[in-house]
């Protein structure tokens, strides 16, 4: 998280602040076995994917709080 709060840092060169940094890699961090397994697809899934990032989104903007 550190790092991707570094990464965020340099939006200003590279656009990837941290909602768009939450948005590439909440599937990865916040991975469901749920979702997986029950073959979730097109509105459902947009849905559990929208929330991973907010998730990822508030622990990237409270990362010293956390951490």
């Amino acid at each position: 998280m550190r790092h991707l709060l570094r990464m965020a840092a340099h939006s200003g060169r590279t656009n990837m602040h941290a909602r768009n940094l939450a948005i590439v890699w909440a599937p990865n961090l916040l991975r469901s076995r749920d979702i997986e397994a029950s073959g979730f697809n097109g509105t459902a899934a947009f849905m559990e994917v929208r929330v991973q990032s907010i998730v990822v989104e508030f622990i990237l903007t409270h990362v010293e709080q956390l951490f």
